[in-house]
């Protein structure tokens, strides 16, 4: 029995250490390859697999979506200036088994193969653009890239997701000419718009004078439109009431003006205006002078 026991127990032990040290887990962003000998033997799912020990080994493949850089690198341009061009690389390993036996054997290491060939990629394009139309042009930059790096990674079981252009720096003396000049263009600009916002003003304001002008004699025009019909009331109504004594009403309404304000007024005798008053209240005028009741003082006689 103590030999029996001295030939199981070692044995349990060493299965049970098999067992443990083969568990493999995949989590649902992974994908497995699971060689033995070196040979693929089987696609490995999200979950749990056990695996043999010295014999299987298991490559795990990330499939969610992954950026690489792909590191600055200085670009002759068309207009034989050189810039400090950088992108991105968003890309993704599909998931199905085919795709991702081929971004394991089909290419030694994708990450460094797209690299190399998006700053290929890039000194192509870049190349035949000056440095004004390659910063003017990045959209179309980054879809000549992207269209370039799917048909170069098509049989690597890899989806190009999108490319995006970094930057694109020209070099330090370039860059201060090119600021100068945009300052200039923005001033100039400026310039403009303020020119043409003081003309607009300018005419506002001219249009608001001759609106007001306009307001003005069109009401001098209603006043003395108005008087002319008082006066002709007036004199409709004198030859009416007062048959041939018109311009006797007249100068009545004169002295009823000045007498409003209770002012004392002195008329010299021979005035026709004293004639007026007298003939029309029937009181006789002193010779020498007339005065008119209630001066008001300080006012002048």
């Amino acid at each position: 029995m103590s030999v029996l026991a001295t030939i199981l127990y070692p044995a349990v032990v060493i299965i049970v250490f098999l067992f443990f040290a083969g568990i493999r887990v995949i989590r649902p962003t992974h994908r497995g390859l699971i060689e033995m000998f070196g040979k693929y033997r089987r696609f490995a799912e999200p979950g749990f697999h056990w695996i043999f020990p010295g014999i299987e080994k298991m490559y795990r493949v990330n499939t969610t979506e992954q950026m690489i850089d792909a590191e600055p690198q200085e670009i002759i341009t068309n207009d034989n200036l050189n810039a400090r061009v950088d992108a991105q690389v968003y890309f993704r390993i599909k998931s199905e088994e085919a795709n991702v036996k081929a971004a394991i054997y089909n290419v030694n290491d994708y990450r460094i193969q797209i690299v190399s060939l998006a700053r290929t990629t890039l000194r192509n394009i870049i190349g035949t653009l000056t440095l004004k139309s390659a910063n003017s042009e990045r959209s179309k930059i980054n879809s000549e890239l992207l269209r370039t790096l799917l048909d170069e990674t098509s049989s690597w079981g890899i989806d190009v997701v999108r490319t995006e252009l970094k930057e694109i720096d020209p070099p330090k003396d370039v860059q201060e000419t090119m600021n100068k000049v945009v300052k200039a263009e923005n001033e100039k600009i400026a310039a403009i718009d303020f020119a043409t916002a003081t003309e607009t003003m300018a005419d506002g304001q001219k249009r608001a004078e001759i609106k007001k002008a306009e307001g003005i004699r069109q009401a001098e025009i209603l006043k003395a439109e108005g008087e002319a019909q008082a006066i002709q009331l007036v004199n409709e109504a004198a030859d009416r009431y007062f048959v041939g004594n018109a311009q006797t009403l007249r100068k009545l309404q004169a002295v009823e003006e000045a007498m409003r304000n209770n002012a004392k007024i002195i008329l010299p005798v021979d005035g026709q205006l004293v004639n007026v008053i007298g003939d029309l209240a029937g009181i006789p005028i002193p010779k020498d002078k007339a005065t008119l009741p209630n001066p008001v003082p300080g006012q002048q006689r």
